[in-house]
């Protein structure tokens, strides 16, 4: 297959097209981007057509405006993404993106538009607000928070104008994840994957088995060594169920 990116006019984000039957959207996690989820597209792309959602403020798009809350992404997201309804779509978000996906996955579900599932990584469930004040930091203190859960690496963070363009995406970010606060309302009917870390830093595995709650459909808790992004350790094994998940 062709590794090309394709890009629609605003958030989605194609390394890989496909004409599998279903397709999966990846949210990234606070301060990220679509290409995080480069490998997943091409590992992925025999059984899914994988979209990378790039949120504004970040890469090419950072000359736009950030949206300044999570509730308000997903408004933003269900608007572009309906017009990739005609397959099948799983929803798949890490850390920040889980939040952003289970909003999405609600707005969708409103519209008649029943996910297939939505995979959710490193993040406890919605109703578990936590708002640490990360976004009211100095910049060198929002830094020490990135260097702790190993979301950026180190030499990244040395080059002083990739931090220049990092802070105010994470910062946003942040900010939108800290001031999150759950709207009660009916349960997704959507099968519920759920990925976490043992010693994740911000996630426990009882926040994460909280998620159960939140959807009538089939619920499965992953539970993984190591800390907030052990996807990274982890990728095959994480890859490897969303596969069987997606293809049964």
């Amino acid at each position: 297959m062709t590794e090309t990116t394709e890009r629609s006019n605003g958030s989605i984000r194609r390394f890989h097209p496909s004409e599998a039957g279903v397709r999966l959207v990846c949210f990234p996690h606070a301060g990220g981007a679509a290409s995080y989820f480069y490998q997943v597209s091409r590992q992925l792309s025999a059984v899914a057509d994988v979209l990378a959602v790039q949120y504004p403020g970040r890469q090419e798009r950072r000359k736009e405006p950030f949206v300044p809350g999570v509730t308000e992404l997903a408004d933003v997201l269900v608007e572009e993404l309906r017009e990739w309804a005609d397959r099948p779509l799983a929803l798949f978000g890490h850390s920040m993106g889980a939040l952003v996906a289970y909003e999405v996955a609600r707005r969708l579900e409103e519209e008649g538009i029943k996910p297939v599932a939505l995979f959710a990584s490193g993040r406890g469930a919605p109703s578990l607000s936590r708002d640490d004040g990360v976004h009211l930091r100095s910049d060198e203190g929002l830094l020490d928070k990135v260097r702790e859960l190993g979301g950026t690496t180190g030499s990244l963070l040395e080059d002083p104008d990739v931090v220049e363009m990092l802070i105010p995406a994470i910062r946003n970010d942040y900010r939108a994840v800290e001031t999150y606060r759950h709207t009660p309302g009916p349960p997704l009917a959507c099968p519920l994957v759920v990925f976490t870390g043992d010693a994740d830093p911000q996630v426990t595995v009882a926040g994460a088995q909280a998620w159960d709650a939140f959807s009538t459909g089939d619920f499965e808790l992953n539970v993984y060594s190591g800390g907030h992004f052990f996807l990274d350790a982890h990728a095959a094994r994480v890859l490897g169920r969303i596969r069987t998940r997606l293809e049964g």
